[in-house]
């Protein structure tokens, strides 16, 4: 049984983690209306969003009362960066990462519209945001495996025999967060288990090791900005493009590269959110099969990368992998040479609304 909607306020008001409202937005893409908000108001009302609508920019989307947020559309898209634009993608998710360019704030929490307020085994509503927020404030250990998993979680340490000069960790980039009922698989996956959902609560948040990759997804995510935003792009997909729901796992592979060479970490596990919908398996296998292919040649390219010494910020590192992109994959499909040029848009049009001591606002306010 659900506490009462007030009982749930009071908590959340209550918890020390809540002063994170004014370092946090919430970037949602969506091309519907935003329903799905009245479940998450008790958890996610307090802090600021920022929706990009995709698709049709005449269409309104309603919101519904007491958010405070901005609305961005592909029309402000292309007057916010101009010739720039080319590399937000349209008609797919992934135009989600202008959210990430556009804000101010130093952690951002993005989630689908699809995406509802799960439960832990106790029946207990789960505050996907503050555990987010627990993951990204705690250090993660990347160097040695705690076969305790999180150290730093309550009821936990290090076990015997934990380097005690690893202990203090490294700063936390990227939470990355699960699902319960649909899971996200892919398209072939689909048609073989149409039927399956994921029910399975594991109470549990790892710390992925360093040299490993993961299939990062995007439909509950969050990460500190400052420290890994400007690689926090999803690519080139949807329109106009020969491949789709590849962009959360091309986000995932450059930030992990990234987040290796500079010591940063990256965690996943909890937070759980409940997604209800299933996509179509056959609209996804039209996306996906390019990727299905090309996965088997992009995986061991990033398995091998070597960013140089020189590459001391996040930006020197994504331009370098832009480098290699093109140099390596680029030999696979001539989308992987368009693809390496709109990596290097998307830093410079960052840098653009990022400058070191500047804001930047604009779009609708509601």
């Amino acid at each position: 049984m659900n506490e009462p909607a007030t009982a749930v306020e009071a908590a959340v008001a209550a918890s020390p983690l809540h002063q994170l409202k004014d370092e946090l937005d919430i970037v949602i893409p969506t091309i519907r209306n935003l329903d799905f908000l009245e479940m998450w108001r008790p958890f996610l009302q307090p802090y600021h969003l920022i929706i990009v609508q995709d698709g049709d920019p005449s269409k309104t989307i309603k919101v519904p009362n007491g958010f405070d947020y901005e609305l961005y559309n592909r029309n402000d898209i292309n007057r916010i960066l101009g010739p720039k634009a080319s590399c937000i993608s349209f008609k797919d998710s992934a135009c989600r990462c202008f959210g990430y360019m556009v804000s101010k704030k130093k952690y951002i929490f993005t989630i689908d519209d699809d995406c509802f307020v799960a439960k832990d085994p106790s029946g207990k509503a789960i505050n996907a945001l503050e555990q987010h927020i627990k993951n990204l404030l705690s250090p993660s250990t990347p160097f040695f495996f705690n076969t305790l998993y999180d150290p730093f979680a309550e009821g936990a340490d290090f076990v015997r025999g934990y380097p005690f000069s690893l202990r203090e960790g490294v700063s936390t980039a990227v939470s990355h967060g699960l699902w319960l009922n649909i899971p996200d698989y892919d398209a072939p996956t689909q048609l073989v288990k149409p039927l399956e959902r994921n029910t399975r609560f594991v109470d549990a948040v790892l710390t992925i090791p360093k040299g490993t990759l993961f299939p990062m997804c995007g439909m509950n995510l969050a990460f500190d900005r400052q420290l890994i935003g400007p690689a926090m792009y999803f690519g080139l997909m949807g329109e106009g493009q020969p491949i789709g729901r590849y962009d959360d796992m091309w986000a995932g592979w450059c930030i992990k590269v990234i987040c290796d060479h500079l010591g940063l970490g990256v965690k996943t596990g909890l937070p759980y959110i409940y997604h209800s919908k299933a996509s179509n398996p056959f609209v996804n296998l039209r996306k996906e099969y390019k990727g299905i292919y090309w996965q088997e040649d992009i995986i061991p390219f990033f398995q091998q990368v070597v960013l140089p010494k020189d590459c001391t910020t996040v930006q020197k590192c994504y331009i370098e992998l832009a480098k290699q992109v093109k140099e390596k994959l680029g030999k696979i499909d001539p989308y992987f040479d368009k693809l390496a040029d709109a990596m290097v848009t998307w830093i410079q049009a960052w840098d653009g609304l990022n400058p070191t001591s500047a804001s930047f606002s604009n779009g609708k306010t509601g």
